[in-house]
């Protein structure tokens, strides 16, 4: 019994561990969810080529942001954060290669957006 509570506790210990929330900044390339899936199969110059107009697009708003990232991770983004990548594009001059660094706490593929600059 003694052995079963310890194990117990070692995996409640474990998955607090994993859950955990990180401090983090990534760099990578700002992308709308609808677009995030073709540029993570077809690599890096397809999220490099993803243009302002396209993210800014009602339907790709609706569906939120990420960064898209070197290790071919897309990260998205809390509801803060999507606000902030719509502030950044809007006032953008950049059409596309929208690479950006944003620093919030990570977990899992989220992250809950601190500050986020395009490059």
């Amino acid at each position: 019994m003694l052995r079963r509570l310890w194990l117990l506790g070692i995996l409640v210990v474990l998955a607090a561990g994993l859950c955990a929330a990180e401090q983090q900044t990534l760099t990578g390339y700002l992308m709308d969810k609808a677009c995030s899936a073709d540029a993570l199969k077809k690599g890096e110059e397809v999220a490099k080529k993803h243009g302002r107009d396209c993210a800014l697009m009602e339907d790709c708003v609706k569906t939120g942001y990420g960064v898209i990232t070197a290790e071919g991770k897309f990260i998205t983004f809390d509801q803060a954060g999507n606000k902030r990548a719509i502030a950044a594009l809007k006032v953008s001059k950049k059409e596309n290669d929208l690479r950006v660094t944003v620093t919030g706490d990570v977990s899992g593929d989220s992250i809950k957006v601190a500050s986020l600059k395009i490059l």
